[in-house]
């Protein structure tokens, strides 16, 4: 049966604006009437960008905690490029760092405008990239609906102008870009990100004994594919953020929920031409309820914006979805996961939140933030074939754990 997106009510208790209200639907409309529903597809490639140093520590990184494993390494103009796959038919992962630490573009300038960013000023979150048939045709749709992409001259960074790629320029809303690729990412060097390189004896070692960590443990299987990325926005710019996100990729707003005691709210979008939102994973956005300004008459706490203020608006977690079932002794797997990772010297924000006895439900914990990244890792596991996407208690269990190390993190800045 296929979804009818027109008539989808969307869940959730948060309310939104009439101007929400309206412009949504016109939206959806528009998507369809334009052809850009028929010509953008499934997520390809997620993109993160590293300080020069930091892209092999980074891999080693994403072998212990993720289902990533390396695949192929490119040196390009400006950046040397690590592809990773974790399954053919979920998006790749393209790790980027600039071979100079002088290396000037958007993210070291935006970087340096936030005080808990400024010290890894290369290191950002860029964006997804979404298949695509027609790039010429997309882009000019788009270029007519006030979408703003990059061209030759306009950009530092050659990745964003290659052939068989176009890229929006950041959002003024998120800072993420949105990427669209007549490619497949599954044919590495077919990407045209430059000369293939390969790994020294001594880095192929240390990549070996991170994946022989996770078989031997037995934590690797377990582990699936990303399940959502998580960006925070500024209160005042949710709306904007989500609808100018679903002008541009084939995603509906699936809804959102208020968390009264963290004054924020969880807005999620998901891709309803996919059976498995690993395929195409879910976008949620997270804002306060009302700005810091306001929130200092009411006093309630405000990770979200906090996060904001001091990082900028960007990507917060990237979550890792975990095989759902029972491990040894009656615990979840995600317990096991978690459980082992902490063994192995892996931090994490607190314990896992949720319970998944006999009913469906969700048992979800984050990380603490990459040193490499900025990135936090969350794990989640949909127990007993949960259908909802999260439950009101975790988030605010989650957020909370966040805004605790948030507070700790500013506090040892400026100390």
């Amino acid at each position: 049966m296929s979804f009818d997106l027109m008539s989808y009510q969307p869940r959730g208790d948060k309310k939104n604006s009439d101007f929400f209200t309206e412009y949504l639907p016109r939206i959806y409309e528009r998507r369809i009437s334009s052809g850009i529903a028929d010509q953008v597809g499934a997520m390809r490639a997620i993109v993160i960008q590293v300080e020069t140093d930091a892209l092999f520590d980074t891999l080693v990184e994403l072998y212990v905690m993720t289902p990533y494993r390396h695949t192929a390494s490119y040196l390009g103009q400006t950046h040397k490029f690590a592809v990773m796959h974790s399954h053919a038919d979920y998006p790749a992962l393209i790790l980027m760092a600039p071979l100079s630490s002088a290396f000037e573009d958007f993210i070291p300038r935006i970087n340096r405008m936030y005080p808990l960013a400024r010290g890894t000023p290369q290191t950002r979150y860029v964006g997804e990239i979404y298949g695509a048939t027609d790039l010429k045709n997309l882009t000019g749709t788009l270029e007519d609906q006030n979408i703003r992409f990059e061209y030759s001259g306009d950009t530092e960074n050659p990745l964003y102008t290659l052939d068989g790629y176009r890229f929006t320029t950041p959002s003024d809303f998120t800072c993420n870009r949105v990427g669209y690729s007549t490619h497949d990412f599954n044919d590495t060097d077919s990407l045209g990100l430059g000369d293939r390189v390969m790994l020294s004896d001594a880095e192929q070692a240390r990549l070996d004994q991170a994946a022989a960590f996770g078989a031997d443990s037995k934590i690797s299987p377990l582990m699936l594919g990303i399940d959502h990325l998580a960006t925070r926005v500024l209160a005042g710019e949710r709306e904007d953020a989500i609808l100018e996100f679903l002008t541009m990729v084939p995603y509906y707003f699936w809804g959102a929920y208020n968390i009264f005691d963290m004054n924020s709210s969880t807005n999620v979008n998901r891709n309803a031409n996919v059976d498995d939102d690993k395929k195409s994973p879910a976008k949620v956005f997270t804002a306060n309820n009302t700005p810091s300004f306001v929130n200092s008459f009411a006093k309630l706490p405000m990770p979200t914006e906090d996060f904001v203020r001091n990082f900028g608006r960007r990507l917060h977690h990237m979550a890792v979805e975990i095989q759902d079932g029972d491990h040894a002794a009656g615990e979840k797997n995600v317990d096991f996961v978690v459980n082992t990772l902490k063994d192995n010297g892996v931090p994490f924000l607190a314990h896992v939140v949720g319970e998944c006895k006999d009913d469906p439900n969700l048992k979800q914990i984050f990380s603490k933030h990459s040193k490499h990244t900025l990135l936090i890792t969350e794990y989640i596991e949909r127990c007993h074939h949960y259908d909802g996407f999260f439950t009101k208690d975790n988030v605010a269990a989650l957020t909370a754990a966040a805004g605790q190390d948030e507070q700790y993190q500013h506090g040892h800045v400026f100390d």
